[in-house]
C-alpha cells in the first residue's frame, strides 16, 4: 500500500515541480514543459509507484478521450474567432463600445471588464488581451495599465469562457456532472466578477476610480454574475461565459447614459477600417455570428428532439480495472463520453460555417481569407494542444498510479479543515505555471477532490474554489501576459505588467478562499 512518508510524497509531487520549474523558472511554454512533466510522471510512476504497461496504456487512452473532449471546443472556438475577426467584426464591436461614453473610467471598465469577458467567452487563449489592450492604448491609456486592466478584468470569466472549455475539463478530470459542479463554481466566480471590475479600475486610477465606478460595477457586475449563474446552473454553461459578457456590455451601455458618467474628454478612436482599407461591417452584422451561436446552443440544450438527434452518435470506451504492483486500484469504468454531433465543439463548427457564408455574401472577406483563418487557427491552437494533451496524460498517470491520492493525503494531514482557505490559491498556482485554467483543473482538480473527500468536507465547494482560483490565475500567467505585451509594444517588459497584476490576483484568490472556508465551516 501507498505510504505518505516525505520522500514518497516529494516523488509524487515531482511531475508538478518539473512543470513549475520549467514554465516559471526557465519560461518554457506549455508545449515544451508539458511533455517533460509527462515523462517525469511516467518514469516516477513506473519506478517508484509500480505502474505497469497495462495501467499506462489505459491511463493514456483515457487521457486521449479527455484531451479530445476539451480540444474539440478549443479548436472550433479559435476558428470562430478568426472567422469573425477576418470580417472586421471584432474591431467594429470594440470601437462601437469605445464611443459609448467620454468618461475615461467607464471606457476602461466596459472594455477591460465586460467586453474582454465577452471575448474570453468566445475565444480565450489571450485573445481578450491581444485585442483590447491595443484598443485602450489607441484611446490614450498607458500600455502597462492597458494590458494589466484587461488581464485583471476578464479573468473571472475564464472558467465558463471559451464555450466553457475549463469547466468541461473540470467535469472530465473529476468525473462529476456539470449540474453538480456549476452552482458553487458560479457563486465564487460571481464574487470574483465584482472584485475584478473594481481591481481593473483601481489599477488605472486608484481609489478615485473605484469610487467613481462603484455604481457601475454593482450594476454591470450584478447583471454579468446573475446571467452566468442562471445559465450555468440550468445546464447552459456553454453559453454562460460569453452571454454574461454580452449582457455586461449591454448594461454598461445603459449605465453610460446616466448623467454621472457623461462628460469627460477622451481621445477619439480611428476610423473603422481593416488592414486592406475595407469598411468594417455594421454592428448588427458584426455580432450576427454570436447570435447564431446562442440560437444553436440554446436549441441543442432546450429542444428535446434536437438534443436527442444531435447526441445520437457518441464515442464511449469502457476501461477495465487496473492495479499497480503496490496494490493501488483504479476501478473499471467508462472514459469521457464524446457526443460527435452534439458536443459544444460541433455547435461551434456549425456556427463557423453559417457565419462564414454570411460574411462572405456580405462582401466582408478578401482573397485568401479561408487560408488565413486556417493558418491563424493552427498557429494558435497547436502549441496549446500539445501542452494540454501532455498535461492531461501526466494527470492520468498520476491518478492511476496513486500519486494524486498520496499528495491529497499529505495536504489534508498538514492543512486539516483549513484546506478550503488554500484551494483557490492552488488553482491560481496551476494557472500561473501552465498558463491555463484548463490545465490547472486537469492537474489539480483530482488532487483537491480527493483531499476534500479524505477530510470529509464538500468536494463541490472545494472544486468551485479551485476553478475560480485557476480563472484568477490567468491574470498572472506569464504566457498570457507575454501575448498582451507583444501587441501593446511592451515586449521584454512583461515583469512590469505582472508586478501590477500580482497583488490583485493573490488578494482576490485569498478572499475567495476565505469565503469557501466560511461556507465549509457553516455547513
Amino acid at each position: 500500500m501507498l505510504t505518505a512518508d516525505p520522500l514518497t510524497w516529494l516523488l509524487a509531487l515531482s511531475p508538478i515541480i518539473a512543470v513549475l520549474v520549467l514554465m516559471v523558472g526557465f519560461r518554457w511554454g506549455g508545449s515544451k514543459a508539458g511533455p517533460v512533466g509527462w515523462l517525469v510522471a511516467l518514469v516516477i510512476g513506473v519506478v517508484f509507484f509500480g505502474a505497469g504497461p497495462e495501467l499506462l496504456i489505459y491511463s493514456q487512452l483515457k487521457g486521449v478521450l479527455l484531451s479530445l473532449y476539451v480540444l474539440y471546443i478549443i479548436w472550433m472556438a479559435l476558428v470562430l474567432y478568426n472567422v469573425v475577426n477576418e470580417a472586421g467584426a471584432i474591431a467594429v464591436i470594440g470601437h462601437s463600445i469605445a464611443r459609448l461614453t467620454r468618461d475615461k473610467t467607464m471606457q476602461l471598465l466596459i472594455l477591460s471588464w465586460a467586453f474582454s469577458s465577452f471575448l474570453q467567452g468566445v475565444a480565450g487563449f489571450g485573445v481578450p488581451i491581444a485585442v483590447v489592450a491595443p484598443l485602450l492604448i489607441g484611446m490614450g491609456f498607458g500600455p502597462v495599465v492597458s494590458v494589466a486592466a484587461v488581464a485583471i478584468g476578464h479573468s473571472w470569466s475564464v472558467t465558463f469562457g471559451d464555450i466553457a472549455a475549463s469547466f468541461q475539463a473540470l467535469m472530465g478530470a473529476t468525473g462529476i456532472e456539470g449540474h453538480a459542479l456549476a452552482p458553487w463554481s458560479a457563486v465564487f466566480l460571481g464574487i470574483a466578477c465584482f472584485a475584478c471590475g473594481l481591481a481593473a479600475v483601481h489599477a488605472y486610477d486608484g481609489w478615485t476610480a473605484v469610487r467613481r465606478s462603484l455604481l457601475a460595477v454593482l450594476l454591470i457586475g450584478g447583471a454579468m454574475s446573475a446571467t452566468q449563474y442562471l445559465l450555468a446552473v440550468n445546464g447552459l454553461w456553454n453559453l454562460a461565459g460569453f452571454a454574461s459578457g454580452l449582457v455586461g456590455v449591454i448594461v454598461g451601455a445603459a449605465v453610460t447614459r446616466l448623467p454621472f458618467y457623461r462628460g469627460r474628454a477622451w481621445h477619439p478612436v480611428v476610423a473603422l477600417e481593416d488592414d486592406e482599407g475595407r469598411n468594417g461591417p455594421r454592428p448588427l452584422m458584426a455580432v450576427s455570428a454570436y447570435v447564431i451561436l446562442v440560437i444553436l446552443v440554446a436549441g441543442a440544450e432546450l429542444v428535446p428532439q434536437l438534443h436527442a438527434f444531435l447526441n445520437g452518435v457518441v464515442i464511449r470506451v469502457h476501461f477495465p480495472e487496473v492495479t499497480t504492483t503496490h496494490g493501488w486500484v483504479t476501478r473499471a469504468g467508462a472514459g469521457r463520453t464524446i457526443s460527435v454531433f452534439g458536443h459544444a465543439g460541433a455547435l461551434l463548427a456549425y456556427t463557423c460555417l453559417i457565419a462564414y457564408v454570411i460574411y462572405r455574401r456580405a462582401g466582408l472577406y478578401g482573397s485568401g481569407t479561408a487560408r488565413r483563418i486556417w493558418e491563424k487557427t493552427v498557429s494558435s491552437a497547436v502549441p496549446s494542444s500539445i501542452g494540454i494533451a501532455s498535461m492531461v496524460g501526466m494527470a492520468m498517470i498520476m491518478d492511476h498510479s496513486g500519486m494524486t491520492y498520496l499528495l491529497a493525503k499529505g495536504i489534508g494531514q498538514s492543512m486539516g479543515r483549513m484546506f478550503p482557505l488554500f484551494s483557490p490559491l492552488i488553482g491560481t498556482l496551476g494557472a500561473f505555471m501552465t498558463g491555463s485554467n484548463t490545465n490547472s483543473n486537469v492537474i489539480f482538480a483530482p488532487l483537491q477532490q480527493t483531499t476534500a473527500e479524505l477530510l470529509g468536507i464538500s468536494a463541490l465547494v472545494v472544486l468551485g474554489a479551485q476553478t475560480t482560483g485557476g480563472a484568477l490565475g490567468s491574470m498572472l500567467a506569464p504566457a498570457k501576459v507575454i501575448v498582451g505585451c507583444s501587441t501593446a509594444g511592451l515586449a521584454g517588459q512583461e515583469g512590469l505588467v505582472m508586478r501590477k497584476t500580482l497583488p490583485y490576483g493573490l488578494l482576490i484568490a485569498g478572499f475567495i478562499g476565505l469565503v469557501a472556508l466560511l461556507v465549509i465551516q457553516a455547513a
